[in-house]
């Protein structure tokens, strides 16, 4: 099948999709996390100082509570520390509405680490809306040793008012099924 036929298709069902994109996940452990108990919320080192980062930050808590641990602001005393990193970025989406978009990236994966970047463009003939596109790292480490336990990244995209969701649709697909399937990427809806 020629190339651009394939993209062409692929525009054509972006364009048809319904709701909201999906948030690709990748996780990593060390098996399964047992033990749960108090975990404090951190930013990671050089982590932007905003009010998308609460929103993320306060998202994750709520999941860790969901899943068993008990979040806890006494930064220091907790049994865990859940170090957070939350990028966010706003473009123009360019076609009809249509989220598809051709990428070229890379990123070093694998556990211990998690940063990524990529450059993409859309397809399409007029511009449109603009669309939040966002990452978030979370790293569960022991407080005692800084041992990493567990560590996961989404990646996700919404538009208009879907994109005040996000940081609640990041961190639930972060933790479903916590702890996942280790180095297996996942999409999410």
């Amino acid at each position: 099948m020629n190339r651009w036929v394939a993209v062409a298709a692929l525009a054509a069902l972006g364009g048809c999709a319904t709701g909201p994109t999906p948030v690709d996940v990748t996780r990593f452990s060390l098996g399964p996390v047992s033990e749960r108990g108090t975990v404090a919320v951190e930013a990671a080192p050089g982590s932007p100082a905003t009010m998308e980062f609460g929103a993320y930050s306060s998202a994750v808590a709520r999941e860790l509570g969901r899943i068993g641990f008990s979040p806890t602001g006494q930064i220091g005393q907790s049994l865990y520390v859940a170090v957070v990193d939350a990028r966010t970025d706003q473009r123009e989406r360019i076609g009809n509405g249509s989220p598809v978009s051709v990428g070229i990236g890379g990123g070093t994966g694998g556990f211990g680490s998690g940063l990524g970047g990529g450059i993409s463009f859309g397809l399409g003939g007029h511009r449109g809306r603009s669309v939040t596109a966002s990452q978030l790292f979370v790293q569960l480490k022991r407080r005692a040793d800084g041992s990493v336990v567990w560590e996961g990244r989404a990646r996700g995209e919404a538009g208009g008012r879907d994109a005040d969701l996000l940081p609640e649709r990041m961190a639930a697909a972060l933790f479903r099924d916590f702890p996942g399937e280790s180095g297996r990427t996942i999409s999410v809806r």
